[in-house]
């Protein structure tokens, strides 16, 4: 067994499984920040992941378990700093 250093992803429980460009798993997911057909924004216990491609529809969803299932057409997974905008009232009432 692969021994890993502290904060890696046996510790963080953060993985992604991609099966033929079609079918996503990813774990180690805290929220859903937003998602339509093209783009899902995800915070992740390892930071922000984009995924980006077409026709895309969350299959599965649990944030209990930090599980998430993503099918459609994948085109590029990315982590970047995504800029929140604050919650619905913050945004509501500003």
């Amino acid at each position: 067994m692969t021994s890993y250093p502290k904060g890696n992803l046996e510790t963080t429980g953060h993985h992604i499984l991609l099966e033929d460009r079609s079918r996503l798993a990813v774990s180690g997911v805290e929220e859903v920040e937003r998602f339509d057909d093209n783009e899902v924004i995800l915070r992740t216990t390892q930071g922000d992941l984009v995924i980006r491609g077409s026709e895309l529809h969350i299959e599965q969803l649990s944030l209990d378990g930090g599980e998430l299932r993503v099918e459609g057409s994948v085109d590029a997974l990315s982590y970047e700093t995504v800029e929140r905008k604050g919650s619905f009232f913050a945004r509501l009432l500003g």
